[in-house]
């Protein structure tokens, strides 16, 4: 319930702010009009009308979307991998889905072009997002032996050499060159109901799937050994959720942009309170993860107004010095 709470009140607030003021009172009773149900009179006129439903609304669901599918895939990898560092930005996966998506603007036609009926960047971002945690793995595997560090080392460097090859794509095609950097920085400047109505569906393909394996994953941190002992078939379920965990993150690239550090935090703070267990800590993810993200692009439209801040800008100056703590806590666990 608290989650939920901090959620609404995250909405609200980001709801409220912006260039065009609009009275506490009017919004509120605006944004409880759109609950099943419930028909409330708003006082907003049809100007305040407008900025709420077709500038600020979208904008707010978007981010809210993006930041809890990216805390709930946090949560997802590091259940999968048993490891607290793991993250869709350190193990890869943003930066294949960040290249895959680069690819598609610069020579695949751009967002608009669809393959099979499916959006073309959300289906290479989720190639890319999946390619870039499996190189990682394996590169982990194969050269270091599989531990915490090894993981994030080969995470690092698979993120480097995704990022040169991208920067080489950017210097053939300067035309796109602006485009691309909106990817690379994250933005929700360009938000509307359709980018939430291409997100919502992958969303919530990714959530549920994710959900489901709640119990697999607290059986996973007993070790491959008790788990098949279990009933459970640890390998085919690590594959499943890290397909999902990769299509929550390649849908929150498709739309956003890279956004670090969301999916390291959240989940590291909702642990904290709620505990280990992924039946409670994977929703509480997705609330806490929203709110984080809605509150975070709120600071980067309103701090350098009208200027706009880049959103992953504002995730790292929360986001990497926590990753240090996190680092120095395992590196003293694992001694």
């Amino acid at each position: 319930m608290a989650a939920t709470a901090v959620l609404l009140l995250a909405v609200l607030v980001s709801s409220l702010g912006g260039a065009a003021g609009l009275p506490v009172l009017g919004t509120t009773e605006a944004l409880l009009d759109k609950l099943p149900f419930v028909d409330i009179h708003t006082g907003l006129g049809p100007v305040q009308l407008s900025v709420l439903n077709e500038i600020r609304l979208p904008r707010v669901l978007l981010a809210t979307l993006v930041g809890a599918l990216l805390a709930q895939a946090g949560a997802a990898y590091q259940g999968v991998f048993r490891n607290p560092l793991s993250d869709s930005g350190t193990i890869g996966a943003s930066a294949g889905a960040g290249m895959a998506a680069t690819l598609v603007i610069v020579y695949g036609g751009g967002p608009e072009h669809t393959v099979a009926g499916i959006g073309a960047v959300p289906l290479a971002a989720f190639v890319g997002a999946l390619g870039g945690v499996l190189a990682s793995y394996v590169l982990g595997t194969l050269v270091g032996r599989g531990g915490t560090a090894s993981l994030i080392l080969a995470g690092v460097a698979v993120s480097s050499f995704v990022g040169a090859v991208q920067t080489f794509v950017m210097q053939r095609s300067t035309a796109d060159v602006r485009q691309v950097y909106s990817w690379l920085f994250g933005s929700f400047a360009a938000s509307d109901w359709s980018l939430v109505r291409l997100a919502l569906p992958y969303a919530v393909i990714s959530v549920l799937i994710v959900s489901v394996h709640a119990r697999h994953l607290d059986v996973l941190a007993l070790g491959d050994d008790e788990a098949a002992t279990l009933g459970l078939h640890p390998v085919r379920t690590r594959l499943i959720v890290l397909a999902a965990a990769s299509l929550a993150t390649a849908t929150a690239v498709a739309v956003s942009g890279i956004i670090g550090f969301v999916g390291l935090v959240v989940p590291h703070v909702v642990r904290r309170v709620a505990g280990p267990g992924h039946r409670l800590l994977l929703p509480m993810s997705l609330l806490v993860g929203g709110a984080f993200l809605v509150l975070a692009d709120l600071l980067a439209r309103t701090v350098l107004a009208p200027a706009e801040l880049p959103i992953g800008v504002v995730t790292s100056f929360v986001g990497a010095p926590f990753f240090l703590v996190i680092l120095r806590a395992t590196r003293e666990r694992d001694r």
